[in-house]
């Protein structure tokens, strides 16, 4: 893994860009890191947006929660009770 000094970024940010589909950068100040440059891969706007949404991630924290202390129920079970008992295709 590559760092970089924040002082010392000089180049197009194209450049880096390029580099971190290689590996990934941490950007420094100091010495310390303050962000972290990484190739997406299989992912699009919506699902790169949304994993980083304060927002949503409570949302989804809040979610675990309330699984962890009230329970519920398989994806098995709800795709029982929808009707659902059918293989997707591409899934077995």
């Amino acid at each position: 893994m590559k760092t970089l000094e924040l002082s010392k970024a000089t180049a197009p940010l194209k450049v880096y860009a390029r580099e971190v589909s290689k590996e990934p950068m941490i950007v420094t100040i100091e010495g310390k890191p303050v962000a972290a440059l990484v190739a997406i891969e299989n992912a699009d706007l919506e699902t790169v947006t949304l994993s980083t949404h304060p927002q949503f991630l409570a949302l989804i924290e809040r979610s675990r929660a309330r699984q962890k202390s009230a329970g519920g129920i398989s994806s098995k079970e709800l795709r029982r009770r929808l009707g659902l008992n059918k293989t997707a295709p591409g899934r077995r």
